[in-house]
């Protein structure tokens, strides 16, 4: 059974979370991605702990199904091997600082006069233009300037990033996304092009209700903690013993809610006949409700309401959650096995195909794991046309 992106050749020149997590995704659909890193490797590396037999278990999380290339790109040599690359590829992934690229020959413009079917992919944290050039493009500065900090968090407390770097987490799905239209567009145009995904455009996307609230109405959002600043009860109420999350996203919902808690009295409540009533006066509708939840145990409630067909559920922890995934039917996680070392598990492709499923071949590369392997590959390859098509290196 084939893939669906086998034949695609990835030079995968980006660092840190964005750029390999777009890249790691495009290798379970079947690309071949080289990942060049220079002498000291991928940041990530160093990211711990935790420590996993001596890697970062952030950098085993983004950087599997690829080949690790060191080179030193300060070097004319180092310099002259990632152009021989890079007019082989089908795709290149890059995220140096606005310029860089260009002056180490890199650039789109040079590169497409010598491989015009090449989709060029660049991100940046502000753009390529002036100013946004020269500011420095972090997740967590991003997660502040765009406003999402000051959507997140309790009311009454200090602005709050998200748990994990979920703007760069965003630009990478926008960025595979982006590569994998050109790709298609090129089946057509017979060329590549440019792909530029910034992480502030990416995060502004990323709010999605809360930026349309302050577009279209001119509403500007705040901070709600747990709750929902349209739907209610969409939050956390409190059990007996711990808390619960509840989402009831229209009026009948609602209706089986207050049932299956006992409480039906409050459905022809003028207070909480609707879901704009139901928002007005939250205060009042979680004081009925955790009234009522204090008399049972989160595990009695959830299993209650969920019994009645309303979303409910615990606030899991992560070992929790993937408990929960694979009980509920899901396989939520695989295992690559390395022959120089343990073998390592990680979070699946969330995507599954009728036809050509995700795979998962090659373990994250330890740095500069696959040299010799690629340099005799870039010696012996002479025609353009001869890439890598099998996820083997070949000539």
């Amino acid at each position: 059974m084939g893939t669906l992106l086998g034949g695609i050749m990835v030079a995968d020149f980006s660092r840190v979370l964005a750029g390999p997590l777009a890249t790691a995704s495009l290798g379970d659909l079947g690309a071949t991605v080289i990942k060049v890193e220079s002498l000291h490797g991928d940041d990530t590396r160093a990211w711990g702990p935790p420590f996993v037999d001596g890697e970062s278990s952030y950098y085993l999380s983004v950087n599997r199904n690829k080949r690790s290339i060191a080179l030193d790109l300060k070097d004319p040599a180092g310099r002259r091997r990632a152009r021989e690359l890079a007019a082989r590829a089908d795709v290149l992934v890059e995220n140096f600082r606005p310029g860089v690229a260009e002056r180490l020959g890199l650039g789109y413009e040079e590169l497409r006069a010598i491989n015009p079917g090449l989709v060029y992919a660049s991100i940046t944290g502000f753009g390529r233009d002036e100013p946004g050039r020269d500011l420095a493009g972090y997740d967590l500065i991003v997660q502040a300037l765009s406003g999402l900090m000051c959507v997140t968090g309790d009311a009454e407390g200090e602005p709050t990033k998200v748990g994990v770097a979920i703007v760069d987490v965003l630009t990478g799905l926008h960025l595979q996304a982006g590569v994998l239209a050109a790709l298609y567009g090129r089946t057509s145009s017979g060329t590549g092009q440019r792909v530029d995904v910034t992480l502030m455009g990416s995060a502004l996307a990323g709010l999605v209700n809360q930026a349309s609230a302050w577009l279209a109405a001119a509403v500007q959002p705040h901070r709600n903690g747990n709750l929902h600043p349209s739907i209610a009860p969409y939050e956390t109420l409190r059990a007996a013993d711990a808390l619960v999350v509840v989402a009831v996203g229209n009026d009948s919902q609602f209706a089986r809610f207050a049932t299956a808690l006992g409480r039906p009295e409050l459905i022809g409540d003028p207070r909480f006949a609707t879901n704009p009533d139901r928002v007005a006066n939250r205060p009042q509708l979680r004081h009925e409700l955790e009234a009522t939840l204090h008399n049972g145990t989160a595990d009695h409630w959830v299993r209650v309401i969920t019994e009645a067909g309303v979303a409910c559920g615990r606030v899991n922890s992560i070992p929790e959650a993937f408990g929960f995934a694979a009980r509920t039917g899901l396989a939520p996680t695989i295992t690559i096995d390395r022959a120089d070392g343990p073998s390592v598990r990680q979070v699946a492709n969330p995507v599954t195909f009728s036809e050509t499923p995700v795979s998962y071949r090659l373990a994250p590369p330890r740095l500069g794991e696959h040299n010799d392997e690629i340099l005799q590959w870039l010696d012996d390859v002479t025609d353009q046309d001869m890439k890598l098509r099998t996820g083997r290196i070949t000539a």
